[in-house]
């Protein structure tokens, strides 16, 4: 076992009912983000205005009532927010200590250009340090996210061992990464994308050290329970899904299909939320999110 593992969040996550809440958009996205929430950009003009209130707005969240442990396991979070304080707390002591839910740190650069019909991440230079800091800030995992955009070997091949090199080290640090290799939902050739990304993970699992614990988060399937079968591999602790531009209830409903998959997901969680709700109206929407994406994660 390694030596920073949790023993107790493993227990939680590997084993608790319940979804992962995706609160990690990151400089790309922001402005985006805030703007469905409300937040239109003449209100801010720095990226330091910027991300101030992108973390008001997950802060609005993670201290709402409704978003507790009854329904939530996780939530992944960008380097800021893992950096910045909720209530007197950083926001990972916050979560455990106060809701029950373990975190997950997104590690990545973002996506490098196009190549053989994927984008495999940037280099990651300070990824020992982001390991560091997220041990001394008590975060349990990480996440990382490549994208497929067609069915080519490889590709995805390139995709697959890029994304375990990066995992080894972060289990040699005692985190549990969450491999995500984002298969695009309007490709013609989805569902061979998905089948050669299967095939690609199943031959790094044969040789892979079964106590480096990982987890895998992918674009719901085109062919229901395809990946159900990595949890044949002890090293498997949960395979997670990403909504992937689908909005909730289509999401919902495919991921239902999917015996064993729970969600993580980001836009469907949020999609509803505005900055000028009142915080009965707020909770109301987000308690209505956390019911349906829960009910479509433990469906059995």
């Amino acid at each position: 076992m390694k030596e920073y593992m949790d023993q107790e969040k493993l227990k939680v996550v590997r084993d608790r009912k319940g979804f992962i809440a995706a609160l990690d958009q990151s400089g790309g996205s922001t402005a985006k983000t805030l703007e469905k929430y409300g937040i239109s950009e003449d209100r801010y003009h720095t990226e330091e205005e910027m991300f101030n209130l992108i973390h008001e707005m997950r802060k609005r969240v993670f201290t709402s009532q409704v978003f507790t442990s009854e329904k939530i396991l996780g939530s992944i979070l960008f380097y800021k927010t893992m950096e910045s304080v909720v209530e007197g707390e950083y926001t990972a002591d916050y979560l455990w200590n106060k809701k029950n839910i373990v975190s997950f740190l997104k590690v990545d650069k973002g996506l490098a250009e196009e190549n053989q019909k994927v984008k495999v991440m940037k280099e990651i230079p300070d990824l020992e340090d982001q390991l560091k800091e997220a041990r001394a800030k008590h975060v349990f995992g990480t996440k990382m996210r490549s994208v497929i955009l067609g069915a080519n070997r490889e590709g995805i091949k390139e995709v697959v061992k890029q994304q375990f090199a990066f995992a080894k080290r972060i289990c040699d640090n005692g985190l549990v990464p969450i491999i995500e290799p984002e298969v695009d939902i309007h490709i013609p050739d989805k569902q061979e994308a998905e089948q050669i990304l299967k095939e690609e993970i199943s031959e790094v699992l044969k040789t892979w050290n079964q106590e480096d614990f990982i987890m895998f988060k992918f674009t719901i399937p085109t062919v229901a329970n395809l990946y159900e079968d990595f949890y044949a591999y002890p090293c498997v602790v949960r395979i997670v899904a990403l909504s992937g531009g689908y909005e909730t209830d289509e999401a919902c409903r495919l991921l239902k299909q999917n015996h064993r998959m729970i969600a993580s997901f980001s836009r469907a969680l949020l999609q509803n939320l505005s900055d000028q709700q009142t915080e009965e109206e707020f909770d109301a929407e987000l308690q209505k999110a956390i019911n349906e994406i829960y009910e479509a994660s433990v469906e059995d």
